[in-house]
């Protein structure tokens, strides 16, 4: 059985998981691991920009930035307090850990929205526009800042 793209990660309550059906794994040909991975992986004590100090180890050893996980997004989930005015801020956040695919050419528009569905849970929907295919994502997650 020939496999290809990425494995195919989804969402749970405590981070992404993967589906294996008969001794194979779940394969994605889209962009929803690559979206997935930019928005939850990496360290999420590691805040993005310019310091590397709490990157994910793996990023230690990887040269070209682009390559690294380095998600704010998942930083500010557990940083800031679940409130609507901080829901831009994740807004933001979600936009410049995507900005990559249009940086690369994967994509020519990344756009994202956020809401509090429900308490301490944050609904981000990102829509990416790629070949001129626009295919949207969602996520629920929770919201884990304690402050």
């Amino acid at each position: 059985m020939s496999q290809q793209g990425d494995v195919m990660l989804y969402q749970t309550d405590d981070g992404g998981d993967v589906t294996v059906t008969g001794g194979v794994m779940a394969m994605d040909g889209g962009l929803g691991t690559t979206v997935y991975l930019s928005l939850f992986g990496g360290n999420e004590d590691d805040p993005g920009g310019s310091d590397a100090g709490s990157s994910w180890w793996a990023n230690l050893s990887e040269t070209d930035p682009v390559d690294w996980y380095r998600s704010e997004t998942q930083h500010l989930l557990q940083a800031l307090a679940a409130t609507s005015e901080n829901l831009r801020r994740v807004e933001d956040a979600v936009n410049r850990d995507l900005a990559w695919l249009v940086t690369e050419g994967v994509a020519s528009t990344v756009s994202a929205t956020a809401a509090i569905p429900q308490l301490n849970k944050i609904h981000i929907a990102v829509s990416v526009v790629a070949r001129g295919l626009a295919t949207d994502f969602a996520f629920i997650e929770n919201w884990k800042a304690s402050v």
